[in-house]
């Protein structure tokens, strides 16, 4: 039996540059990796089935039976896997779950199906699957751009705490659409916000959790009272720079001391409040 870890990520940055004329947008993205992950677990098998620890968790709505069967198309492959995945980060959150499980399902089938795929040929078919795929190849931190397939790796920032709150609303398939669809004229940037961070970060300067930034935040927060009561309640608890990431509906801040994060922690954490602490994760720590 072969298990991978497939790890969450937040948007440090998140830019929407334009329109493409594929129908897609045009994106500039800072990207970490944290230790909030799912397992993903492979037994060769003469079926392929698979099975989660999370009744929500439905393979007609995940990318893992098309990473599958995508493998198998391009390469030819008629063998089985069992693929159990274990799911802990929350499904539909902004925080990457669905495509990190499917990068780890195009590592694990590499490895257990004995194919000898190139890292570059993976990330091709990572861009197939979806937007934010490919980033998860690589982990730790990055940039992204395009649609999200173009990746770029960083250096690594320096070990921070994320305090992460995901507020009660509705989460259904094809939020993420909506919310590109929401954008107004004015939520377009130039990209300056990701530059000035991936300067910070080449240039070894100190990460300042003010550089963060998230275009989706204006219409998220105006669409949804409960994201903003949360926003709020995270501040009074003392949080500091709170920022959607992704699309949401996941808010977090970054807190450089582990005793101050587990301190946050605690304090969100009560009846109604869905709270999670992770470290950040460094290119490779996860990847095996």
């Amino acid at each position: 039996m072969l298990t991978l870890l497939a790890p969450a990520k937040l948007n440090l940055t998140l830019e929407v540059v334009g329109k493409r004329d594929d129908g897609y947008h045009e994106i500039r993205s800072v990207v970490q990796t944290i230790g909030l992950c799912d397992r993903l677990l492979f037994q060769a098998s003469r079926q392929t089935e698979y099975s989660s620890n999370m009744p929500e968790w439905l393979p007609e709505q995940s990318l893992v039976p098309r990473a599958v069967d995508l493998v198998r198309e391009a390469t030819g492959c008629n063998l089985g896997v069992e693929i159990q995945v274990e799911k802990y980060i929350p499904l539909m959150s902004g925080l990457g779950g669905d495509s990190s499980d499917a990068a780890a399902v195009l590592r694990g089938l590499n490895g257990l199906w004995e194919l000898n795929l190139s890292q570059e040929k993976l990330r091709e078919l990572a861009s197939r699957l979806g937007s934010d795929v490919a980033l998860f190849l690589y982990g730790g931190t990055v940039m992204i751009e395009g649609r999200g397939e173009k990746v770029t790796p960083l250096p690594s920032l320096s070990t921070m705490w994320v305090v992460l709150v995901l507020p009660e609303v509705p989460r259904e398939p094809g939020k993420t659409g909506r919310a590109y669809a929401n954008l107004q004229e004015a939520d377009y940037t130039d990209g300056r916000a990701t530059e000035r961070l991936v300067e910070t970060l080449k240039t070894g300067r100190d990460f300042a959790p003010s550089r963060l930034f998230n275009t989706f935040e204006r219409s998220a927060y105006t669409s949804s009272s409960e994201l903003v009561a949360c926003r709020e309640r995270m501040l009074a608890a003392g949080a500091d720079n709170v920022h959607l990431t992704g699309s949401g509906p996941a808010l977090f801040t970054l807190i450089k001391d582990r005793t101050e994060a587990e301190g946050l922690h605690d304090r969100l954490s009560r009846p109604g409040m869905e709270v999670y602490l992770a470290e950040m994760l460094a290119t490779g720590e996860w990847l095996n």
